[in-house]
């Protein structure tokens, strides 16, 4: 059943709904890590001096260049990791467009929903972040301490947070916050597992930036599913 949610998902990806909100996406995502990127290392450039004087072994020229060239670096690995976190919140502004060019091919029946509005979308979206970064932070700690368990551990985390959020949101809009969350709890474990199923192409580069758009239809059938909704197909 949860196979079956992700290849109708992945069978419209193609589409033109889909992929705008996927270009969306993923070109707000790397504005914002350049943008990021250019400040830090302006900001290195100017408060690191270019050269330094050292007990015992005189004055060491190149330093700024040096730092730069770490700061490039370091923000192109932390971009790596920040990715697909950010791309997540930019795709959940998008969300309702996604659910609706679901609804409208499988399930074009159901009168329009209600929707979350903007408001609730953007508070949803960025609290998403937050914990999705603070646990995968943690999570990553974890797994240097135990090398060998951390993509069990990452698609384990990821996934709990995907189910967590996409249901929720992909209920949210027809039915509410509130009510949401009490179906969420109700089926935890075929939410947790299409969530796994969503986290393990994250470790993926680039192809993880596709999953946001199919998570976010992957469970609108799923929340359709277990509500006895049928699609026309």
């Amino acid at each position: 059943m949860i196979f079956r949610d992700f290849l109708r998902a992945l069978a419209q990806l193609p589409e033109r709904r889909f992929r705008r909100v996927l270009m969306l996406g993923i070109g707000l995502t790397l504005v914002l890590l350049a943008a990021i990127s250019v400040l830090f290392l302006i900001g290195v450039q100017t408060l690191v001096p270019d050269e330094l004087d050292l007990p015992l072994i005189g004055t060491v020229e190149g330093i700024t260049a040096l730092a730069s060239w770490g700061a490039v670096g370091g923000m192109f690995v932390l971009s790596i990791f920040l990715m697909v976190p950010v791309a997540s919140v930019f795709t959940g502004f998008f969300l309702e467009q996604v659910a609706s060019a679901v609804e409208a091919k499988h399930y074009p029946y159901l009168p329009a929903a209600p929707g979350l509005g903007t408001y609730e979308s953007i508070k949803d979206a960025v609290n998403f972040l937050c914990v999705l970064m603070v646990v995968n932070g943690a999570a990553l700690v974890i797994g240097l301490v135990f090398p060998p368990s951390l993509p069990f551990i990452f698609w384990l985390v990821n996934g709990w947070l995907l189910g967590r959020e996409y249901f929720t949101m992909a209920a949210g809009r027809r039915i509410g916050l509130p009510a949401a969350r009490a179906l969420r709890r109700k089926h935890r474990g075929q939410i947790f597992a299409a969530g796994v199923l969503m986290a393990i192409p994250l470790s993926v580069p680039f192809v993880s930036l596709v999953i946001p758009v199919l998570g976010a239809a992957t469970f609108t059938h799923l929340y359709h599913r277990v509500t006895g909704t049928r699609p026309r197909d």
